[in-house]
């Protein structure tokens, strides 16, 4: 059966955010919890050097649309 509420769109969490969203944001698009999404970016942002995944964090941040506020 087809998805009647059209494509899954990426968006800032309005409810469940610590700094911007971001990681909420991740957290409600795939499902997960939003703890472990942090620990895993935090994670990354170790292994990489920081730079990188902070780069990404502050792109997304500014780009993403703010989602519904509940």
């Amino acid at each position: 059966m087809a998805d009647v509420t059209g494509p899954k769109k990426f968006h800032l969490s309005q409810t469940d955010k610590k700094i911007a969203g971001v990681c909420g944001g991740i957290a409600e698009y795939f499902g997960l919890d939003s703890t472990l999404v942090r620990l895993c970016f935090v994670l990354l942002m170790l292994v990489t050097a920081v730079f990188p995944l902070l780069l990404f964090y502050i792109i997304a941040a500014l780009i993403a649309p703010r989602g519904p506020e509940l």
